[in-house]
């Protein structure tokens, strides 16, 4: 009774952790959207160990994927990115014209609390920032209390997806 007892309590508890994922775009439809209506052929940026340190620089710690999938769109570039807020992914779409961001938009959330960081006030922040010389966002982009750990995922987002616009083919 007791095992049993436990394995119930197991899958109440996976239940839970799951219960934290919201979808508000599935990816594809992001992709879509900012693609006149059309998916695009994906196109691949493999990550030298020369961009990885970059990358490395512009998040604070290391970028595991070695290639990264986009797409472009009259010549704007599209491509979608997943930061640990506190303890779990956070899955974001960017568009990124001539070196400035255009869209930003959260498309999973998968953490119990911080989702204000989906809110268009806090996205719309992003418009028009480009990656200074420091590596830093041009523009300032407020923190929400409460989702600070979410504020940074995405602002380290928004710096690497500047990155790859610079340095994709």
């Amino acid at each position: 009774m007791h095992h049993l007892l436990s394995i119930i309590l197991l899958i109440a508890a996976s239940g839970i952790a799951q219960a934290g994922t919201t979808v508000y775009q599935k990816p594809s439809d992001f992709i879509r959207s900012a693609c006149g209506g059309q998916v695009p052929t994906s196109k691949y940026l493999t990550l030298t160990s020369s961009h990885q340190s970059k990358i490395r620089q512009l998040m604070g710690h290391e970028y595991r994927p070695a290639r990264v999938r986009y797409w472009t769109h009259n010549g704007k570039m599209v491509v979608i990115l997943d930061e640990i807020g506190k303890t779990r992914p956070i899955t974001t779409g960017f568009v990124v014209n001539k070196g400035k961001i255009e869209h930003v938009k959260m498309l999973i959330y998968r953490e119990s609390i911080g989702a204000e960081v989906r809110r268009t006030s806090f996205t719309n922040q992003f418009k028009g920032a480009v990656l200074g010389t420091s590596g830093k966002l041009s523009r300032r982009v407020n923190n929400i209390a409460g989702a600070t750990l979410s504020t940074r995922a995405m602002m380290e987002m928004g710096r690497v997806a500047l990155y790859l616009d610079q340095i994709r083919p």
